[in-house]
C-alpha cells in the first residue's frame, strides 16, 4: 500500500497540515512528493500538493486520491523544504507558501456543476426538467441567481440530482499545427511522379517538404509555398503528409533580435570585486556578498561574469531585479550575453508567456532567470549563484501572504546550494549595510564610474526661496534654464515625480473641505484625461466635482503636483519639447512600458517625465541633466524608513545623468534644503548618511537595533477593531520578556480602508524565543471569527509598508 501526505487547497488554520490518500494501484510508481493531485475533501474536488509518500497511515479508512494534474513533480525536494521554511517564518499557511512558488496559471479554477442522474429523470419536478432541456449538466452560475435555486437544492437533496466539482487549471498549453512526410525521401519521390500534372501545388509542398526537413509548421508552409488548405486535404488524405499538434511556447520576445554582445575588460575595482565571488563559485562555498558600487560603476558587468563562470560549469544562476522598470533593459544585456539561455519573469507578461518561461525553466531548457521577485522561486536544482540587484528596493518584500522578502529566501536557497549570494546597490539598506560593517555579509566595494567619470554635479534649489521671488511656477528658474540650454543642444533631460496623477487633492477654498473616497480615510487624486477623482487604495472614483458639497462654492481647485499636470505646464512653457510621461497610467498596457523606454532611447522625445519607475537602472547616452520636482514628498510619511528612501530615491535619480560621454547635472526642488537625506544625496555621500541615520534608529530603537512586527486588526466595525487590538496588546505584554516594546493600539495611519477599520500594535524586541508561537496563539484565538470574513489580523514580521 502507498500512501500519500497531501496539504489540500484550504487556506484556513483547521486545515493547515497533511491529509492522507491511498494512491491507486495503478499509480503507484507514478506519485511523487512535489507533485499536484485531486482528492476529495468533504463533498468537494480540491487540488493538493503531495508533500510526501509513505507505507502506512493511523487513518482507518482511507480516500483515493481522484486524479493526477502532473505527471512529475513541479516543486522539487528543495521547494517542498523551502515551502516548510516559509510557513514557519512568515505565519503564513502552508498552501499559500507553496502556491508562490508556481506561476498564477496552475493555481486551481473551480467550477460547481450540477449533473441529471438518468434513472431518476421521471422523478424530476416539471419546472425542472423543463429548465436542463436536453442538457445533462449546468453550471452552478447559471443557476445561482434564479428563483430554480431552492426547487433544485431540494431536488438535490431527494438524489435526483447530483453535485459535481470539476478542478480545472487556468494554464493551457499552446499548441501550433505541424505536417509531417509519412514516407522515406525516395517513397515520397516516386509518390510525386505518380500526381497527376493539375496537382502543382501538392508537388511543390511535398517538394518543400523533402528540402526544408520532414515536418514544418503548418502556417509558415502555407506562406512559403504560397497555397492553400485544400493541397494539404488532398495530401492528407492521400496518406503522403499527416497532421500534427505540437506544442509551442509562447514567446515574448518572439518579434524580437538582441545583438550578440561580448565581455568587456574589467576595471581594477571590478576584478577585486569578482575574485572572492569566482572563488566561491568555484570552491561551491555559500557566501553573501554585498557588492557597494556607486551608480554607473559597472556592478552588471561583474554580474554578468560570475554568471558566464557559473554556467561554464554547467550550474544554473537567478538574477532578480526590482519590478518591472528595470527589466526592459536588462533583459537586453542579458539575452545579448546569453542569448536563449535566458528566461525572463515579470508582471508585465501574460498569465500563459509565465507559464511558458516557467515551464522552460523547469525542462531544463534554459539556465538563467532574470525577473522580478518570484523568479526567486524558479526551479532550478544546481543552482551556482543569486544576485539580488539593487537590493535595497521595497518591492522584493510581498505586502500579501507569505509576506516574505526575496532576500532572505535567496539567502536560504544558497546555503541548500552552496553557492554565493550578491547584494548589489548604490545605496545598500542599513540592515545590509550593517551586516556587511559587522563581517556578516562580505563586502566588495566599487568606488569609481566606468571609464573614471565623476558623479553628476548637484545643485539643490530651495522652492521657498522661488516663491518668495514670485515664481508660482512648479519649475525653478535654475531648472527652467537648464532645460532649454539640453533643448538647444540637443541632449535628454529626466524629469522626477515621485506621485502619479493630476493633482494630489480636490479643496475647496472657501470651506477647506477636502473630497474623501466615501470608503476609506484619504484623499481622492484628481485624473486629469478621464476627469475623474480616484481612490488609489481601493479603486472607488467618481466625476469631478464642480461645487463643493459643504459650501456649495464654485471655488473648488486642484492642489497638489502630478505628472500629467507638469505635463501640461511643460507644453505651456515649452511648447517644442517632446515629452513622454511614464507614470501607471500611460505604462498598464502590455509592452508600453518598454515601448515608451524604447522611443525614448531612439531620440524621438527630449524630456522623460516619470513616476518611480524612472528612478532606476536606466542608462540613456544622451541624458545630460536630471530634475527631481518634489523631493521631500516621501519625507514626511509616517514611515521610520522615510529618510532612508528619500535618499536612495534621490541617489539613484541622480546616477541616471551623465553615464556616458557628456557630463551630466542634477538639480533637486525641495522646501526642506537642509534636510540631512537631501543634502547627503546632493554630495553621493552614503557612509555620512549611514553614520547620521544610524544614531537616529539607535536612539528610537528601530531597526537594525531592534527587529519589528507590525500587527494590524481590522473590522467593519470600529469598536471592535479597538477592543480586539487591545486584548491582543494585554497578551502580548504577559507573554514577551520585558526587553520588547510594544506600542498602541493605534488607529493605522490610513484609519479606515474600504469601509474597514484598522488598528494596530508594533512590537520591538531584540531576542524573543517563543515569538512565533505567541503570535500563532493569537491568530489561532481569533481563527473562528476570522473564518466568518468579519476580522482580519495581518501579521507582518519585517514590515515594509508602515501605511
Amino acid at each position: 500500500m502507498k500512501v500519500a501526505s497531501v496539504i489540500v487547497d484550504i487556506p484556513t488554520r483547521q486545515t493547515d497540515r497533511p491529509f492522507d490518500y491511498l494512491v491507486p494501484d495503478e499509480w503507484e510508481d507514478v506519485v511523487q512528493a512535489g507533485m499536484r493531485v485531486i482528492v476529495p475533501f468533504g463533498t468537494r474536488l480540491l487540488q493538493g500538493f503531495v508533500i510526501d509518500t509513505k507505507s502506512d497511515t493511523e487513518v482507518e479508512k482511507l480516500k483515493p486520491i481522484h486524479s493526477l494534474l502532473d505527471v512529475a513533480p513541479v516543486l522539487n525536494e528543495e521547494l517542498l523544504q523551502l515551502g516548510k521554511w516559509l510557513t514557519e517564518t512568515t505565519l503564513c499557511f502552508m498552501i499559500s507558501a507553496l502556491q508562490a512558488m508556481l506561476p498564477a496559471a496552475m493555481k486551481a479554477k473551480y467550477e460547481k456543476e450540477i449533473h441529471l442522474i438518468q434513472e431518476r429523470i421521471d422523478h424530476l419536478h416539471e419546472d425542472v426538467r423543463l429548465f436542463f432541456g436536453d442538457r445533462t449538466v449546468v453550471s452552478w452560475r447559471e443557476i445561482e441567481h434564479t428563483s430554480l435555486l431552492p426547487l433544485l437544492q431540494k431536488e438535490i437533496a431527494k438524489g435526483h440530482l447530483e453535485v459535481v466539482y470539476r478542478v480545472e487549471e487556468k494554464g493551457k498549453k499552446k499548441t501550433a499545427k505541424w505536417v509531417e512526410l509519412t514516407s522515406t525521401a525516395e517513397q515520397t519521390m516516386e509518390a510525386m511522379n505518380r500526381l497527376s500534372a493539375q496537382a502543382v501545388k501538392q508537388k511543390e509542398i511535398l517538394q518543400f517538404l523533402l528540402e526544408n526537413g520532414p515536418s514544418f509548421p503548418l502556417k509558415q508552409l502555407l506562406e512559403e509555398t504560397n497555397s492553400s488548405l485544400s493541397a494539404i486535404k488532398s495530401l492528407v488524405q492521400k496518406k503522403l503528409i499527416v497532421e500534427k499538434e505540437i506544442e509551442v511556447y509562447r514567446d515574448p520576445f518572439a518579434d524580437r533580435t538582441f545583438a550578440k554582445t561580448s565581455p568587456l575588460p574589467l576595471t581594477e575595482d571590478q576584478q577585486r570585486a569578482i575574485a572572492p565571488i569566482l572563488a566561491g563559485i568555484e570552491k561551491g562555498e555559500h557566501d553573501v556578498f554585498l557588492m557597494y558600487g556607486v551608480t554607473g560603476s559597472g556592478k552588471t558587468e561583474v554580474y554578468m561574469q560570475a554568471i558566464d563562470a557559473v554556467l561554464k560549469q554547467g550550474k544554473e544562476a537567478i538574477v532578480l531585479v526590482p519590478e518591472i522598470s528595470l527589466t526592459p533593459q536588462m533583459v537586453k544585456r542579458f539575452k545579448g550575453r546569453f542569448g536563449s539561455k535566458v528566461a525572463v519573469l515579470h508582471s508585465g507578461l501574460s498569465l500563459g508567456e509565465k507559464y511558458d518561461e516557467w515551464r522552460k525553466i523547469q525542462r531544463k531548457e534554459v539556465q538563467l532567470v532574470v525577473g522580478a521577485r518570484s523568479a526567486i522561486f524558479a526551479p532550478f536544482e544546481n543552482l551556482g549563484i543569486i544576485i539580488i540587484d539593487e537590493e535595497h528596493e521595497t518591492s522584493y518584500k510581498q505586502e500579501e501572504n507569505p509576506r516574505y522578502h526575496a532576500r532572505d529566501v535567496a539567502i536560504f536557497r544558497g546555503r541548500y546550494h552552496r553557492c554565493p549570494v550578491v547584494l548589489g546597490s548604490a545605496t545598500p539598506s542599513l540592515e545590509s549595510f550593517a551586516r556587511a560593517k559587522k563581517g556578516v555579509y562580505k563586502q566588495l566595494t566599487l568606488k569609481k564610474r566606468m571609464n573614471d567619470k565623476a558623479l553628476p554635479p548637484v545643485d539643490i534649489v530651495d522652492m521657498r526661496e522661488e516663491l518668495r521671488a514670485g515664481n508660482r511656477s512648479m519649475f525653478s528658474r535654475l531648472l527652467f534654464e537648464k532645460l532649454k540650454d539640453r533643448l538647444e543642444k540637443g541632449e535628454q533631460s529626466v524629469l522626477f515625480l515621485n506621485r502619479r496623477g493630476y493633482s494630489s487633492f480636490v479643496m475647496c477654498r472657501d470651506c477647506g473641505h477636502v473630497i474623501q473616497c466615501p470608503h476609506c480615510d484619504i484623499s481622492l487624486t484628481y485624473h486629469r484625461v478621464q476627469q475623474r477623482l480616484k481612490c488609489h487604495y481601493c479603486g472607488y472614483e467618481q466625476a469631478v466635482l464642480h461645487r463643493c458639497p459643504s459650501c456649495e462654492s464654485e471655488h473648488i481647485r486642484f492642489f497638489g503636483t502630478g505628472t500629467q499636470k507638469v505635463e501640461e505646464e511643460l507644453g505651456k512653457l515649452l511648447p517644442e519639447a517632446r515629452v513622454i510621461r511614464m507614470d501607471v497610467d500611460t505604462t498598464s498596457r502590455k509592452g508600453a512600458h518598454e515601448r515608451l523606454l524604447n522611443e525614448f532611447g531612439e531620440g524621438k522625445a527630449d524630456i522623460l517625465l516619470g513616476t518611480q519607475m524612472i528612478a532606476k537602472g536606466l542608462d540613456f547616452p544622451k541624458v545630460t541633466l536630471v530634475g527631481v520636482l518634489a523631493a521631500d514628498t516621501m519625507l514626511y510619511l509616517p514611515d521610520f524608513r522615510s529618510a532612508e528612501k528619500t535618499f536612495q530615491l534621490l541617489t539613484q535619480v541622480s546616477g541616471r545623468a551623465g553615464r556616458h560621454q557628456l557630463p551630466g547635472e542634477v538639480v533637486i526642488q525641495t522646501y526642506t534644503p537642509d534636510h540631512y537625506s537631501i543634502e547627503l544625496a546632493a554630495k553621493h555621500d552614503y557612509e555620512t548618511f549611514y553614520e547620521r541615520e544610524m544614531l537616529i534608529r539607535k536612539k528610537h530603537g528601530y531597526p537594525p537595533f531592534y527587529y519589528l512586527t507590525l500587527i494590524t486588526v481590522s473590522h467593519p466595525e470600529a469598536t471592535k477593531a479597538v477592543a480586539i487590538t487591545d486584548k491582543i496588546v494585554h497578551y502580548l505584554q504577559k507573554q514577551l520578556s520585558s526587553q520588547a516594546i510594544i506600542l498602541g493600539p493605534v488607529a493605522s495611519p490610513i484609519a479606515r480602508m474600504n469601509d474597514r477599520y484598522r488598528y494596530q500594535c508594533m512590537i520591538k524586541y531584540k531576542r524573543e524565543p517563543n515569538f512565533s508561537s505567541v503570535l500563532r496563539k493569537i491568530v489561532d484565538h481569533y481563527q473562528q471569527e476570522i473564518n466568518r470574513g468579519e476580522l482580519t489580523i495581518t501579521i507582518d514580521l519585517n514590515p515594509y509598508m508602515m501605511m
